[in-house]
């Protein structure tokens, strides 16, 4: 949809929502020199009566481990 971020909106009775923004090059600096990398933003929203913010940023790290790393599921 060509969207680079946005914050879904959750709906009762879900307790989250992830939102996908698209993949996009950018240039990043890795080891003191400019690279070309490809990055996607992820936003997650909460209900933090049923999810912990906590528990919701550790999704967040272990979904961008996973995306990263894809082989990492198989073993």
């Amino acid at each position: 949809m060509d969207i680079d971020e946005f914050t879904a909106i959750i709906n009762p009775p879900d307790a989250c929502i992830l939102a996908v923004g698209k993949i996009t090059p950018t240039p990043i600096v890795e080891n003191g020199q400019i690279v070309i990398k490809n990055l996607m933003k992820l936003t997650l929203s909460c209900d933090h009566r049923a999810v912990d913010g906590a528990v919701g940023a550790q999704f967040l790290q272990t979904l961008k481990s996973i995306l990263e790393n894809p082989l990492s599921m198989a073993l």
